[in-house]
C-alpha cells in the first residue's frame, strides 16, 4: 500500500472530528495510523487458499452460514425512576442534557 495519511489529510480529519491536538500529538497519531495501514497492507498480502474455512481467517460469515437472529424480548427495568433521579437534571421523567452548539463542517 502506497497510500499514507499525509499531514494535510490528517489535519482535515482532525478538523472534522473537532479534536484539539498539540502538534507533536498530531504527528505521533498520524505516524501510528500510517503504521496501522502498513500492517493491514501486510496482512492483505498473506495468501489464503480458496478452500480455507471462512471461520479461520476472520472474514464475517455470509448469510447462509449465520445463525438465526434471536427474537427481541422487552424486559422492563425494575426501577426506572431510580435511574432518572441520578441524573444531574431531569424533567417529566426524562433526563435533560445540555444543548450542543452546532457548527457547519466544511
Amino acid at each position: 500500500m502506497t497510500d499514507q495519511i499525509t499531514p494535510d489529510i490528517f489535519s482535515h480529519l482532525v478538523n472534522l472530528a473537532a479534536l484539539e491536538l498539540a502538534p507533536e500529538e498530531g504527528e505521533y497519531l498520524r505516524r501510528e495510523l500510517n503504521n496501522q495501514l502498513k500492517s493491514i497492507d501486510e496482512l492483505i498480502r498473506i495468501p489464503i487458499k480458496a478452500d480455507t474455512p471462512i471461520s479461520l481467517h476472520g472474514v464475517s460469515y455470509p448469510p447462509y452460514i449465520c445463525p438465526a437472529l434471536r427474537e427481541d424480548e422487552w424486559k422492563p427495568y425494575e426501577d426506572p425512576d431510580g435511574i432518572i433521579h441520578q441524573a444531574p437534571q431531569a424533567a417529566d421523567g426524562y433526563i435533560v442534557v445540555p444543548e450542543i452548539q452546532h457548527t457547519t463542517l466544511e
